[in-house]
């Protein structure tokens, strides 16, 4: 298995640097043979290092835009009214790899590490579990779907704002963590000064566990109840993996650990491996869609039906 990856030297401090052609910005590519563990880049595809929310870069500014209006409208009325509209699943039906496809037309605007279209990222995630966890099957396939619930973007499903679908994930119901990315714009959110929802334990209660916790709306939750209410046999860690991979504030800074049961501390366990492969993957990697396409069919038919309700 081969994939392009840019070429780079190492300078006599150590720093590694991507080779230009003579001052061109055209990096020069070459091919690399994956047969080793994955190695996490030290830099994102823009040259910085990953989730630098304040690096000064060409998309910082509109990513600070896009949490601004994203903490301003996830509150507990939206989420509960998207669950129910999406939560319906009558918007089409379509396969798996059908809705890959379809997502190749989108970017990702909260991303400070990557503007490549989005089918680019799953194989990129996908491909790296599978060399570290070559007999982890299922979380080969998690890798791939993991983000296919931004095909809420799409004007079959709504064409929803990126506020409403990409971006980190928290709960509502309750505080607000400081340590959730740009946190100073949820004062702005009607749900800020509700009593009722801006304690630390707000509608919620110890170890409640986080299945019973209303989390912002988005790709992650919808892809969530898509796998779940079609059938899917994949394993329990799975799903978790799918509708938390966003939840920046738990599984870094360990936000909201009192509203988990012992049930989300084992999965727990495996979204800290997936998280390594979902964030370091976003580089200048491309991979070969048609040669590893065979593979991810097999498996998609192994735990998913042939057409999904979406």
């Amino acid at each position: 298995m081969t994939i392009l990856v840019d070429r780079s030297h190492t300078d006599q401090n150590g720093d590694e640097s991507v080779e230009k052609n003579q001052g061109n910005v055209k990096e020069e590519e070459t091919e690399l043979v994956l047969d080793s563990g994955f190695e996490a880049p030290h830099t994102n595809s823009f040259g910085h290092t990953f989730r630098d929310y304040d690096a000064e870069s060409e998309r910082r500014r509109g990513v600070e835009e896009f949490y601004r209006a994203n903490h301003i409208g996830q509150t507990v009325d939206f989420v509960r009214k998207m669950r129910e509209e999406y939560g319906k699943l009558n918007r089409t039906e379509m396969s798996i790899w059908e809705c890959c496809e379809l997502l190749n037309e989108f970017i990702d605007e909260s991303d400070p590490d990557l503007d490549e279209p989005q089918i680019e990222h799953l194989l990129q995630t996908a491909e790296a579990i599978r060399k570290d966890y070559p007999d982890e099957d299922w979380l080969h396939l998690t890798g791939l779907i993991h983000d296919l619930g931004k095909v809420l973007l799409h004007p079959s499903f709504g064409e929803l704002p990126q506020w409403a679908v990409v971006g980190d994930t928290y709960p509502v119901g309750c505080e607000f963590d400081e340590s959730i990315v740009h946190h100073k714009y949820f004062k702005e959110n009607q749900d800020y000064d509700n009593p009722s929802y801006n304690t630390k334990y707000g509608i919620y209660t110890e170890g409640c566990g986080l299945d019973n916790v209303l989390m912002s709306w988005g790709h992650d939750d919808y892809m969530y109840l898509v796998a779940k209410e079609n059938q899917t046999t994949l394993p329990s860690a799975g799903l978790f993996i799918i509708r938390y991979h966003s939840f920046y504030a738990l599984h870094k800074s360990e936000a909201y650990k009192h509203l988990m049961n012992n049930e989300d501390r084992e999965n727990m366990k495996w979204l800290k491996v997936f998280n390594k492969f979902d964030l370091y993957s976003k580089s200048k990697v491309r991979i070969n869609v048609e040669e590893v396409k065979p593979y991810y069919l097999s498996l998609i038919n192994k735990y998913f039906p042939a057409k999904l309700k979406w």
